[in-house]
């Protein structure tokens, strides 16, 4: 499955706007974790970077979703349809308020 389908399955699994808020605080806190880790060159922090996340968005699926993280079939898809998602927030495409 190309990315592009993929995404679009992705946002079927993203129904609810607290879920959806929940990833997209997930990233936010992702950036800042990210930028004091290489501010403060905290090196052995850098493997953690991709999973800041997953607390905030596994939470939103098991408890506003009821359904599984896509994570847990095709983690790259997913963490790069993680991404796509937040941009489409900030872009105003995807509405959370």
């Amino acid at each position: 499955m190309k990315l592009k389908e993929y995404y679009k399955m992705y946002l079927t699994l993203h129904q609810n706007k607290n879920c959806i808020r929940l990833h997209f605080l997930g990233q936010w806190i992702t950036l800042i974790c990210t930028f004091l880790i290489f501010y403060h060159w905290l090196w052995y922090l850098i493997p953690i970077i991709p999973f800041i996340i997953y607390p905030f968005a596994w939470s939103g699926h098991y408890l506003f979703e009821n359904n599984e993280p896509a994570a847990f079939k095709d983690p790259i898809k997913a963490k790069i349809s993680d991404w796509m998602m937040f941009w489409d927030i900030l872009k105003g495409k995807i509405k959370i308020l």
